[in-house]
C-alpha cells in the first residue's frame, strides 16, 4: 500500500486557526476510516487547549495520493469565533501540503533524547493484524514530538523508520525558525493563500 505525509498547519494564524487545524484533523481521520486507510498523526510541540498549531498525517491506503489530493491547498473553516465572542472575522484557514519525510538529513538526534513504546501492528478495518507488537512509537523527549511507524514487519525496522520521520520533523521545525523557513517545505507556514481554498467547512460549535 501506498503511504504518503502531509503537514497540516494554522501558519501564523490565531487561536481560532488552531481549532481549524483541530478540526481538520478529525475530518481526515473520519475520511481515512471510510476509505479504509491508516491514519497516524503527529502534532507539533506544546499544543494548548485550542489545538495543535501543526501537526503531521500519515496516510496509508491503495489510492491515498487521490485523498490527499483532495485536501492538499487552502482549506477554509467558518465559525465564529469561541476565543473572542463578538469577534466579526468567521472565515479561518489552514494549509494542507504533502511532504516527502523520507529523509530526515541535518538533524543529529542524541538516542537518549528518544523514548520508544511498542504498539500492536494492524491493518485498517482490523485487516492483515499482526500478532507481534511489531510497530513502533517514538517520543522525542525534549518536545514532545512523537512518530509512529508501522509500515516495516520488523519492530528494528519500524524503529529505524521512526527515528528518520523523527528527525525529519525536528529538521522541518528548525528550518522554520531560520531564513530556510521561505522555502517550499514550509512555505505553507508563512503564506496560507485565502481567497483560493480547495475545502470549506462550517463548524456550528467548535
Amino acid at each position: 500500500m501506498t503511504a504518503i505525509d502531509l503537514l497540516i498547519t494554522a501558519g501564523n494564524g490565531p487561536a481560532e486557526c488552531r481549532i481549524a487545524v483541530r478540526a481538520c484533523l478529525d475530518i481526515l481521520e473520519k475520511e481515512a476510516a471510510a476509505r479504509g486507510y491508516l491514519f497516524e498523526v503527529s502534532t507539533g510541540p506544546m499544543p494548548d487547549c485550542h489545538g495543535p498549531k501543526s501537526a503531521l498525517v500519515s496516510l496509508e491506503g491503495e489510492a491515498a495520493p487521490c485523498m490527499a489530493a483532495e485536501f492538499c491547498g487552502t482549506v477554509k473553516f467558518l465559525f465564529k469565533s469561541p476565543v473572542r465572542p463578538g469577534h466579526k472575522r468567521q472565515n479561518w484557514f489552514v494549509s494542507v501540503q504533502r511532504v516527502d519525510l523520507s529523509g530526515g538529513e541535518g538533524v543529529a538526534i542524541d538516542p537518549r533524547d528518544i523514548r520508544f513504546e511498542t504498539l500492536r501492528a494492524g491493518g485498517p478495518g482490523g485487516q492483515h493484524q499482526n500478532t507481534t507488537d511489531s510497530a513502533v512509537r517514538a517520543i522525542h523527549i525534549p518536545t514532545g514530538l512523537r512518530v509512529i511507524a508501522r509500515n516495516e514487519r520488523s519492530q528494528h525496522r519500524n524503529k529505524a523508520l521512526a527515528v528518520k520521520r523523527l528527525a525529519a520533523m525536528l529538521q522541518h521545525l528548525e528550518d522554520r525558525k531560520t531564513d530556510a523557513a521561505k522555502s517550499e517545505r514550509f512555505i505553507a507556514n508563512r503564506s496560507i493563500e485565502r481567497g483560493n481554498e480547495v475545502k470549506t467547512f462550517k463548524i456550528q460549535r467548535p
